[in-house]
């Protein structure tokens, strides 16, 4: 990975991002208390303060606002050592992160979690549609410099074990404005 800009952050912050149901709740809150690091569910944010403009019926979920999200965040993520984790990353301001991690688990897999969520319909299809697609690493590649977004195969409890070590290694040698 190469340098981010300068932030002055003392600790990094770190995107874990993903189709839903890829592991990253899972991921952030262990790697958080690997590392010390603050987790952040941007989901579970958005419904404790009322970040949303109501609810989508047929996705069955809150229609999140951006702009809300970003103003509650700010100071939190200036301050660094923060993991962020939420199914979506185009609105996050690049500046934020140092590290942005993209899950992905096989479909047929995925299919199975989403399935047993109670995702049905429309939103199961248009989930598995999105980790076919690959639609979240390609916003990610869109979004933030291509030097700090690392795919990771997020299949199994194995996969998840070879995450968090090379998560945490990547973190305990992070150093202010260097990120490897």
């Amino acid at each position: 990975m190469a340098p981010p800009p300068e932030t002055g952050r003392a600790r990094p912050n770190i995107l874990v991002t993903g189709t839903p149901g890829t592991g990253k709740t899972t991921t952030g809150s262990l790697l958080a208390d690997a590392t010390h690091l603050r987790h952040i569910n941007v989901g579970d944010l958005v419904k404790q303060k009322g970040l949303h403009d109501g609810w989508d019926e047929e996705f069955e979920c809150y229609i999140i606002n951006e702009d809300l999200v970003c103003d509650e965040l700010e100071d939190m993520m200036d301050k660094g050592g923060n993991i962020v984790d939420y199914h979506a990353c185009d609105f996050f301001p690049e500046r934020w992160f140092d590290c942005v991690v993209v899950l992905q688990t096989d479909n047929s897999i995925l299919y199975d979690r989403l399935s047993s969520r109670g995702y049905m319909g429309p939103k199961l299809t248009n989930n598995i549609e999105c980790e076919i697609f690959q639609v979240l690493l390609e916003e990610a590649k869109a979004s933030y410099s291509e030097d700090i977004v690392m795919a990771m195969r997020s299949d199994s409890v194995d996969d998840i074990s070879r995450n968090l070590s090379t998560l945490t290694g990547w973190v305990n040698s992070w150093i202010p404005g260097r990120s490897s």
